[in-house]
């Protein structure tokens, strides 16, 4: 593996070390995702088509909220411990920082998600079992589209004053493309039609990915260095 690749994993095992040890974000987003359960069982009421149509929306609903919790304190640690001069000071590609803080996200938002596909699951009575497979795939890419902007813009806003305010004016209107192909792929797959049916919005899915990897790894060190 080259030195690009190892300094990328250094930055994934740190993260994800501290994550195991201190539990923050992964405990906060639980408790989050539990709450939003409750919330939408109290709106939606036991009205079961009214819940099979809502639930793609709501689904996504739970993880772009979670994300905005999770993703928003990617570079908190390395702000309150004094650390960013030493991701300004560290030597080669700073786009492995990105990549490492990335993969870090994209970890941890996949964790969850699985915990809230499941408890949607059994609080709705809702048999996903069937769909599990087309279902993850569209989780999957929207997943790497969600964590390559959000670990961007927490980069972006983690030194600034009102970043709480700022982050998620800056995430959600740059997420609408990847919520209506993922909210649009998941009805269908949650719908029983085949994966192919939902072809249109993969390929949408891909290029956002594509655009929103390739974007956050060619501007990341110029938004450490700003």
């Amino acid at each position: 593996m080259n030195q690009y690749g190892r300094r990328a994993l250094v930055v994934l095992w740190k993260d994800l070390l501290t994550e195991r040890r201190s539990k923050e974000s992964l405990n906060a987003l639980f408790f989050f995702s539990l709450l939003l359960l409750f919330l939408f069982q109290f709106a939606l009421g036991p009205d079961r088509e009214r819940l099979q149509s809502a639930l793609p929306g709501l689904l996504w609903l739970g993880f772009v909220l979670a994300g905005l919790l999770g993703l928003g304190r990617s570079f908190i640690a390395e702000r309150d411990n004094d650390c960013w001069e030493g991701l300004l000071l560290t030597p080669g590609d700073k786009s492995a920082i990105y990549l490492g803080k990335l993969l870090a996200n994209f970890i941890l938002m996949t964790v969850v998600e699985v915990v809230l596909v499941f408890l949607f699951g059994v609080f709705y009575n809702v048999d996903l079992w069937g769909a599990l497979g087309p279902l993850t795939v569209v989780l999957l890419l929207g997943t790497v589209g969600l964590s390559a902007v959000g670990t961007l813009f927490a980069a972006m806003t983690a030194q600034v004053r009102a970043r709480e305010l700022l982050f998620p004016v800056l995430l959600l209107p740059v997420q609408v493309p990847l919520l209506l192909a993922t909210v649009s792929a998941t009805q269908i797959v949650l719908g029983g039609q085949p994966l192919a049916d939902a072809a249109s919005w993969l390929k949408l899915l891909v290029g956002a990915d594509i655009v929103y990897l390739v974007i956050g790894l060619l501007t990341f060190e110029f938004i450490l260095d700003a």
